[in-house]
């Protein structure tokens, strides 16, 4: 796995989530700039997707497995526009709460991540 990538997606995921706690915080719903930067996350965590596809076909291999390896894979990539779809159907300010949550999971989603493939 590209770390760097890994660190993008972790740390804008983080931010993510720290802009959705604010905005709950303030009792606000999502907005439409919460879901431009929930898609340039997901966009970012499409390109490790991606990655990590493209380095199993290589023939690289995680050390903890390639089965878990891949289910973080896509658990990463769905986390935030799960997210973003719940906190459509929840416009309060708990559709921010939503999405601050999806954000962090996905953070912690990198760090495990790293972990399986051993770097």
């Amino acid at each position: 796995m590209l770390v760097a990538l890994t660190v993008a997606v972790a740390v804008s995921a983080l931010a993510l989530a720290a802009w959705c706690g604010f905005a709950a915080f303030r009792d606000q719903p999502t907005k439409d700039w919460h879901f431009i930067g929930m898609a340039v996350v997901s966009l970012l965590a499409l390109a490790q997707l991606v990655v990590g596809i493209v380095q199993l076909a290589l023939g690289e291999r995680p050390e903890q497995g390639m089965t878990v390896f891949i289910a973080y894979l896509i658990g990463a990539f769905a986390a935030v526009p799960a997210a973003g779809f719940l906190s459509l159907t929840e416009r309060t300010r708990w559709g921010s709460v939503t999405v601050a949550a999806g954000a962090v999971v996905l953070a912690v989603l990198e760090v495990r991540l790293y972990d399986i493939w051993g770097s």
